[in-house]
């Protein structure tokens, strides 16, 4: 590096220190006070102002996602679907033209641990993806696990309870965990996932990733194909044991962001391909599961992971919190071309995520640099806490017109870019969970689908979780595995009565 290289940000001698308001501080080191050993005075601004921001420097942290690392890099689109012109299915225009770039900014995360938690404790692993593409910002908002626990949204509060500590002892408890768990058959697929080595991934570089829910393609006829989203990473899938986990938390807390930061720093840029899986937007009743339901996997074999692009992380943030931090993602940021299915999940998340960030970051968050689209914003919407700018004013819009419709100057709506999507829906308003919901199989079939040393991980795990629960949490998720494989329950059953042997 040049000497200029090595002075680059760091500014000049003349620079001096001032204040939020732009004043010089002359004197950073002392308060103002009655005497030099006096009680300070109230008019102390200088102090007051620094003092004041500090106490606010930390925003409130994410309830759920609170542990997390991010990076910056570009999307690249193949043009085609697996062999197909992309055009067939979605008119999106991110994944129309080889070869067409995309900025992007992804966040990892853990779910349940708090914002200094180690990265080695079991628990899925966000996947955050934010597209600023020439229609606006896409976010795709997902985990590396490709399904979730529960199926509907009303039960989020509680899942998330379960597995954050107790609200008296403050101390994450299995008993807690498990109790909800075993009342919810919907989670034993999860569960198969989280408790073997594939709930503790080796690093962020070394994990899929999936969008989790079913969404929609739409094309330029109106004519939508139900999708799934999944990131392959090139650089290959590796996990940890809990052994391996445990060692590597006894030295580094930080191991999967560091190694993030590291690779990039060093030019080693990590790289994901983009796939998809389609299906017709119908019912299905072939199928022995729900294909809107999150809690199950779509068969590769049926429906294969097709490619559309591939993804690459190539700059590290400059600044933790107002890249990383701040970032804020929802699941109903969708551009032209893409759309929500009836995935009853998906529907309370896209309130919930949006929600979320206007709480824990302000309502006007989409004006921070991080989350803001790179093509020009103009709305209605004005004031509100921390606004810095007027939507589409310096575009040209009259700014004393904040609605529409207008003759005076104000915005108008915009073209349409192809025929509607218009699904047809008919049915008794009910609060039921839905016909199929096969709870065991697919959790069996993943038990089955495992290598041997895969399956003694997973087995240990539980053990070694349940062997702290009451007996009938113990009975009830004995019950549940063995409905999902005989060999699967029994295993669990033998290692906890192993354990009441050696008490």
């Amino acid at each position: 590096m040049t000497d200029n290289q090595n002075n680059e940000g760091l500014g000049n001698e003349e620079e001096i220190l001032t204040n939020r308001q732009g004043h010089p501080i002359s004197d950073n080191q002392n308060t103002r006070t009655v005497g030099d050993r006096g009680p300070t005075v109230l008019e102390n601004y200088n102090f007051l102002e620094k003092i004041s921001h500090f106490d606010r420097e930390r925003i409130p942290e994410r309830v759920v996602h609170a542990r997390g690392a991010g990076a910056h890099g570009f999307f690249e689109a193949y043009g085609k679907v697996g062999s197909e012109p992309v055009s067939k299915y979605t008119r999106a225009k991110l994944f129309q033209e080889k070869g067409k770039i995309t900025p992007m900014f992804v966040r990892f995360s853990t779910v349940t641990h708090g914002g200094n938690s180690p990265e080695t404790l079991r628990d899925p692993r966000g996947f955050a993806t934010k597209f600023y593409t020439e229609d606006g910002n896409w976010d795709l908002v997902g985990n590396n696990l490709k399904i979730f626990f529960i199926r509907d949204p009303i039960k989020f509060p509680d899942l998330i309870h379960a597995f954050k500590p107790d609200p008296v002892t403050n101390r994450q408890d299995p008993n807690r965990i498990f109790d909800f768990i075993s009342h919810t058959p919907e989670a034993m697929h999860m569960i198969t996932w989280l408790f073997s080595p594939w709930g503790i991934p080796a690093s962020y570089r070394f994990m899929e990733g999936s969008g989790v829910n079913t969404y929609k393609w739409v094309n330029s006829d109106g004519v939508g194909h139900l999708v799934k989203y999944f990131w392959i990473p090139k650089q290959g899938v590796k996990f940890l044991t809990q052994a391996q986990a445990e060692e590597i938390q006894a030295k580094n807390f930080n191991h999967a962001t560091e190694d993030l930061y590291d690779a990039i720093e060093k030019g080693d840029y990590p790289e994901w391909e983009f796939c998809v899986q389609i299906m017709s937007d119908d019912e299905h009743p072939e199928l022995d599961f729900d294909p809107l339901d999150p809690t199950k996997i779509w068969s590769p074999d049926q429906f294969p992971l097709l490619p559309i692009g591939r993804m690459v992380l190539d700059k590290n943030p400059v600044n933790y919190f107002a890249e990383v931090e701040q970032a804020a993602f929802g699941t109903g940021v969708l551009v032209d071309g893409l759309d929500f299915s009836d995935d009853k999940l998906l529907q309370g998340r896209t309130f919930s995520y949006s929600d979320t960030q206007r709480y824990r970051v302000g309502p006007n968050y989409l004006q921070l640099p991080i989350n803001q689209p790179k093509t020009p914003v103009a709305t209605n919407q004005r004031d509100g806490q921390m606004t810095y700018r007027v939507d589409g004013v310096e575009a040209g819009e009259n700014p004393h017109v904040n609605y529409e419709p207008s003759s005076l100057g104000g915005l108008k709506e915009a073209p349409k870019s192809g025929k509607a999507h218009t699904p047809y829906v008919q049915g008794p308003v009910i609060g039921q969970k839905i016909s199929r919901t096969n709870d065991y199989q697919q959790a069996g079939d993943r038990y089955r689908t495992f290598e041997d040393t895969e399956r003694d991980d997973l087995i240990l795990n539980l053990v070694t979780q349940l062997k702290r629960c009451n007996p009938d949490i113990q009975e009830r998720m004995v019950e549940h595995l063995t409905q999902c494989d005989p060999e699967y329950g029994t295993r669990v059953r033998e290692g906890l009565k192993q354990g009441e042997e050696n008490m």
